[in-house]
């Protein structure tokens, strides 16, 4: 990388960074929220981007170039549609196939009646998160994941090898990745790491949306008790992938938490409980 690269790189960083600390940068940072865009600006569609994340780290390098960001994230098209594939998850959407190829993907929400945690199965949630996850929640989720108990499947034993093979790819490449934008546009990568709040795990993953707004109307202390149950977990991810440096943040995706998905009310019974001390400890460690 040239010298005059490298220059680039460290005054976008700091300018970028400055700007997260509520300091004072030189000129506002460009940090665009861009997805599917950068797919249509390289000439890509949605379906390429989403099963060949090469491509999709192609167009977010050419656009960073192309329009001279400041900071942006290796991949917006962050679900690479190979590793959600190889376990066969059943709540995406994948582009070419479930929905239209120029079209992003998308969540599938199940109905009511069939959400992947039934109401009744608080308690277990509560008691073992990780446990009920492994063995309750995924093998709902997933086409080919067995439950415990059941007979076993070659398919079963090939999902968890496909699956922890793909994420190990995929999320290594963007080493590379974040070393190729600082390389050849001198961007800095926006985010380090991801962090979801207790609530919007409930609401997203486990009792959708509707759901949610049943529970916290009929079972408010079931809800608020698997919110904390989630919370050390929820931490530890978000600490495992933040920047060593404790330069840039740690993506944080807020879904159902705001209002009008829930009160005011709601928000200071619920939400903010139990994202305010992990929101803390994440400060507390640079």
């Amino acid at each position: 990388m040239s010298d005059a690269m490298e220059q680039k790189y460290t005054e976008r960083l700091n300018r970028y960074v400055t700007a997260m600390r509520n300091g004072r940068p030189d000129r506002v940072p460009l940090r665009p929220f861009v997805a599917e865009f950068t797919a249509k600006y390289a000439g890509f569609t949605c379906q390429e981007v989403a099963h060949d994340y090469e491509k999709a780290f192609v167009a977010a390098r050419r656009c960073a170039a192309d329009f001279d960001w400041d900071a942006v994230v290796a991949n917006m098209v962050y679900v690479w549609t190979g590793l959600t594939q190889a376990i066969g998850l059943k709540y995406y959407g994948v582009p070419g196939i479930d929905i239209p190829a120029d079209t992003g993907f998308q969540y599938r929400e199940p109905p009511e009646d069939q959400a992947h945690m039934q109401p009744e199965e608080y308690d277990q949630l509560i008691d073992d998160p990780t446990g009920f996850l492994l063995n309750v929640w995924l093998p709902r989720v997933a086409t080919d994941v067995v439950a415990p108990g059941a007979p076993n499947t070659m398919r079963n034993n090939l999902s968890f090898l496909k699956g922890g093979m793909a994420m190990l790819q995929y999320f290594t490449a963007f080493g590379a990745q974040i070393e190729a934008l600082r390389r050849e546009s001198g961007t800095a990568s926006a985010i380090a790491g991801i962090f979801k709040a207790p609530l919007d795990i409930i609401a997203d993953k486990l009792r959708g949306y509707l759901g949610l707004t049943t529970d916290l109307i009929e079972r408010p202390k079931k809800v608020l008790w698997a919110c904390e149950a989630l919370m050390p977990h929820l931490l530890h991810v978000a600490l495992g992938g933040a920047d060593p440096d404790r330069n840039v943040p740690i993506g944080f995706w807020m879904h159902r938490g705001c209002v009008p998905f829930i009160s005011f009310e709601q928000f200071e019974q619920f939400y903010w409980p139990t994202l305010k001390p992990i929101i803390e400890t994440l400060w507390a460690n640079g």
